[in-house]
């Protein structure tokens, strides 16, 4: 956590990765205005909120601003996916939409590691914050598979699929299951969050729509648990495609 801003200023215009900023409301002057034309240049969202909320969280003299630096290094999937092919690897990447609880978000993340995603996408806003108890519950999985944080995830979609992967959406919104699609292609697997789901331009743009069977009376599973189900049947169609060959 950072507070004051020009120390703000300072951490944005060395390149740090911020996962969240408050502004006190009605903050004037031109330092201020100063760190506004920044967050819009470098495109940041920021929440702007009573002085009662920034106080919760320091007692010290904030100035009216706070912001908590990510502890990881968000990358960017134009970059990954290329690296990928050039490695000889068949991608497998995990796309969260809207999944904001930070322990669902670590569980997610220590079994994509341990599955073989290549990398996590997530979008710019509407995401869980990566922070202690995110990378705790991720058992430091976090630290070690890439996270590419997207402004727009319908077109980050569209991009993947240019690239020649396949996209899977896990949803509750089609009759067909999750063992029909072949995961043994260059693939992008997306989860929604528990409340909404995916969002529906996201559902149109998919390739295939999977869902879990259920069999009981409770109808749903939580968002970690599905990320574990979908992954582990992926892994065994690539063990199997492996064998096979």
């Amino acid at each position: 956590m950072i507070f004051g801003i020009r120390a703000v200023i300072e951490a944005l215009q060395s390149g740090k990765d911020i996962d969240a900023i408050y502004v006190q409301r009605g903050l004037t002057g031109g330092i201020f205005h100063e760190l506004k034309a920044l967050l819009r240049d470098k495109i940041i969202n920021f929440q702007m909120v009573p002085p009662e909320k920034l106080n919760r969280i320091t007692t010290k003299n904030h100035q009216g601003v706070i912001a908590f630096i990510s502890p990881v290094t968000y990358q960017r999937i134009e970059d990954i996916i290329p690296s990928i092919f050039e490695k000889g690897e068949t991608p497998l990447i995990l796309i969260l939409d809207g999944v904001t609880d930070v322990r669902n978000f670590g569980a997610i993340a220590r079994t994509a590691e341990c599955a073989g995603v290549h990398a996590i996408v997530v979008p710019v806003k509407g995401s869980a914050q990566i922070n202690p108890d995110a990378i705790k519950t991720s058992a430091g999985a976090l630290f070690k598979i890439p996270v590419c944080r997207e402004e727009n995830l319908l077109k980050t979609t569209r991009f993947l699929q240019e690239s020649g992967l396949f996209v899977v959406a896990c949803t509750e919104k089609t009759n067909e299951y999750l063992y029909a699609p072949d995961y043994t292609m260059p693939t992008a697997i997306v989860l929604g969050s528990e409340e909404d789901g995916i969002s529906n331009e996201i559902i149109r743009a998919a390739d295939y729509l999977a869902k879990i069977p259920m069999f009981g009376e409770i109808h749903s599973l939580n968002v970690s648990v599905s990320a574990g189900v979908i992954l582990y049947e992926a892994v065994r169609q690539r063990i199997e495609g492996i064998k096979i060959e």
